[in-house]
C-alpha cells in the first residue's frame, strides 16, 4: 500500500542541470551536454524506493531556473513542498550562492516547519570546477542539509539524493506527538504499534 504523494520542488539557478537530473533519474534518457530548453514549469511523477524497501510516489516540480531577471522562487512552491532539491553546478560559483539564498527563503517562509532539503551539486564530470567540495560540505553542515555531488553520466549515484529524500520525507513518526509525562512513563507507552 502506498501513502500520500509527497511534493518535491527542484530549484536553482538557470542552466545548473535541474531538468537533466530529473530526466535522467526518471527516464534514464538524458545525454550529458544536450541542450535543453529553459523550463517554465514541468511536473514529473516517480515511484522511488526508499531505504525501507517501500515505493513512495513523489511529484517533482521542476521550476524555472532563477536568474537576475527572475531572482525568486514563487512563494506557492515554498508552501506546497514537503521537500526541496537545491541544485547548483559545481562549475558555477553563482549557482552555489543562489542555493544559499534559496535556503534562506525557504527557512523564512516555512517558520522552521519540518521540511526535508537536499543540495545537489551537478556537472562533476566537467573539468572546470569552481565550487570546492569542502566549501559545499561546510555550508551543508551549517545549514543541516544533506549534500550530494552528481553527474548525469552516473545514473546510479544520481538516485542517491532522491532515495534519501523519499526515505526521510516518508519515515514513520517514531517520536510520540505527546510530551512525556515525566520519568515514570515506560518506553512502551510511546510506541505506535
Amino acid at each position: 500500500k502506498m501513502g500520500k504523494t509527497s511534493k518535491v520542488v527542484v530549484c536553482g539557478q538557470i542552466s545548473c542541470g535541474k531538468t537533466a537530473v530529473l530526466e535522467q533519474i526518471i527516464y534514464g534518457n538524458h545525454t550529458a551536454g544536450t541542450q535543453l530548453f529553459p523550463t517554465i514549469e514541468d511536473i514529473y511523477v516517480a515511484n522511488i524506493e526508499t531505504d525501507r524497501g517501500v515505493r513512495e510516489k513523489i511529484r517533482f516540480y521542476d521550476t524555472a531556473g532563477l536568474s537576475p531577471s527572475n531572482p525568486e522562487l514563487p512563494k506557492h512552491y515554498i508552501t506546497l513542498a514537503d521537500g526541496f532539491v537545491l541544485v547548483y553546478s559545481t562549475t558555477d560559483r553563482d549557482s552555489f550562492r543562489r542555493i544559499d539564498l534559496l535556503k534562506r527563503e525557504i527557512d523564512a517562509a516555512r517558520e522552521k516547519k519540518e521540511v526535508t532539503v537536499v543540495a545537489v551539486g551537478t556537472k562533476t564530470d566537467l573539468k572546470d570546477r569552481k565550487v570546492e567540495l569542502r566549501d559545499a560540505q561546510t555550508w551543508a553542515q551549517k545549514e543541516k542539509v544533506r549534500l550530494f555531488e552528481v553527474s548525469v553520466k552516473d545514473r546510479k549515484a544520481l538516485m542517491d539524493p532522491f532515495v534519501f529524500l523519499a526515505s526521510k520525507m516518508t519515515q514513520p513518526q517514531t517520536k510520540s506527538r505527546f510530551p512525556a509525562l515525566g520519568p515514570k512513563v515506560k518506553q512502551t507507552s510511546v510506541n505506535d504499534s
